[in-house]
């Protein structure tokens, strides 16, 4: 059971790993396509052995790890963005409190 959780999260950092800085840290709701994975296969694995092997084989092709790796990046670059959105929302709402409670 750990072997599969090592094969679907082999080639990403894990969830609780601090950030080596900040375009490096991967974000927690991330880690559900991985889990999703997980849970698949160990699902597969309880009915089937063989096919739970077949799966955590083709889960290690590189065309997987591509794409795997392709989402992760650009989910990860998204989400930096939609923080950095976030903080210009809040910096614009303070702007406006601070000139109502002037007037």
């Amino acid at each position: 059971l750990e072997q599969a959780w090592l094969i679907f999260s082999s080639s990403s950092p894990e969830v609780g790993a601090k950030a080596i800085s900040k375009r490096h840290v991967r974000r927690d709701w991330l880690i559900i396509p991985d889990s999703i994975a997980f849970y698949m296969y160990e699902s597969v694995n309880k009915v089937s052995p063989k096919a739970g092997q077949f799966l955590a084989e083709a889960a290690q092709t590189p065309v997987i790890l591509e794409i795997r790796n392709f989402l992760v990046k650009e989910t990860s670059e998204i989400s930096v963005l939609a923080e950095q959105l976030m903080e210009k929302l809040r910096g614009l709402w303070k702007k406006k409190e601070e000139a109502s409670s002037q007037q």
